[in-house]
């Protein structure tokens, strides 16, 4: 026998119309707050890309001229090849660090809630202040704190921030000390939803810690690790508070990073002159590229995170 589905009656169809009107009611002063503050000015980025302006007098439609004022400048090269060298030191030497951090803290006991803390202490310290603590830091005279240390092993002063050898690594450094508390949380979060039986049955094995790491703790986080790359990968592309607060992009372009040439193209440092067309050009050039990157990113790994 057929049951005949159920007619809904018109006072409930009117009912159900209220309710969405009402959610809708509620929902628009969101959506029009979150169009005006985010979806207008990248609309209006966009559009700035084509016009030669300074933001007080009328806009002057250019079409392409600044993207081609932008591709020509020989100072891009150099912002990219600074910028992916930044990225690369920043993976190899600062993409562990919270992963290693976290694993240590997971076995932790005692006081596990302090070294949690002191782990995060760096992520609240403000930017600015980070920086001109890190500048005492990379004094390059003897008495400079990092100098010191060094001078105690016999190893000579280091022009930290004035070799175009070193001014790079230290950046990193500086960044992913600021940095790596907030993955450290994250990872930690994740390692509770590991089972404690699979390592109780590693231990069984005979498994040592490192094959309990590699075995056991790793395919558990290969999700959460996906994500933190492609994370840092986007802002170490767009890293421009140490270049710009440590050396203004010095010595020689050798700190210069993209984000560092768009602040110049808008406000002049480097040309003397502003061109605000120009910088919202190379954003868009940038931002592009970082979808790309993303879309190819998740594409490859998506295999790996599912498996």
């Amino acid at each position: 026998m057929t049951l005949a589905p159920p007619v809904s009656s018109p006072r409930r169809l009117l009912a159900r119309g209220r309710g969405g009107a009402g959610a809708l009611a509620f929902l628009l002063p969101l959506l029009l707050v979150f169009g005006l503050f985010s979806w207008w000015p990248i609309v209006r980025t966009i559009v700035m890309s084509f016009q030669e302006t300074n933001l007080v007098e009328p806009a002057t439609w250019v079409g392409l001229d600044n993207f081609r004022n932008v591709l020509g400048d020989p100072l891009l090269l150099t912002a990219i090849r600074n910028t992916v060298y930044f990225a690369l030191l920043a993976f190899v030497f600062g993409y562990p660090v919270p992963l290693v951090m976290a694993v240590i803290m997971s076995d932790v006991r005692r006081m596990k809630g302090l070294y949690t803390a002191l782990a995060y202490l760096p992520v609240v310290v403000p930017p600015a202040v980070a920086v001109l603590l890190w500048r005492v830091f990379y004094e390059p005279s003897p008495d400079g704190v990092f100098n010191t240390v060094l001078g105690w092993i016999g190893i000579g002063p280091v022009p930290w921030l004035e070799s175009t050898n070193a001014v790079m690594p230290s950046l990193v450094l500086e960044a992913t000390w600021a940095a790596a508390g907030g993955t450290v949380i994250i990872y930690l979060a994740a390692l509770v939803s590991v089972p404690a039986e699979l390592y109780d049955a590693a231990e069984v094995d005979g498994a040592g810690i490192l094959r309990k790491i590699r075995y056991v703790t790793l395919p558990h986080l290969r999700g959460i690790m996906l994500i933190t790359l492609i994370l840092q990968i986007i802002g170490t592309a767009q890293v421009f508070l140490e270049p710009y607060l440590f050396t203004d992009g010095g010595p020689d372009n050798s700190s210069l990073t993209v984000l560092l040439l768009i602040y110049n193209y808008a406000f002049g440092s480097t040309t003397g002159n502003s061109s605000y067309g120009d910088a919202t050009a190379l954003s868009l050039l940038l931002a592009g590229t970082l979808a790309i990157l993303s879309l190819i990113y998740f594409r490859v790994t998506r295999s790996w995170s599912d498996s």
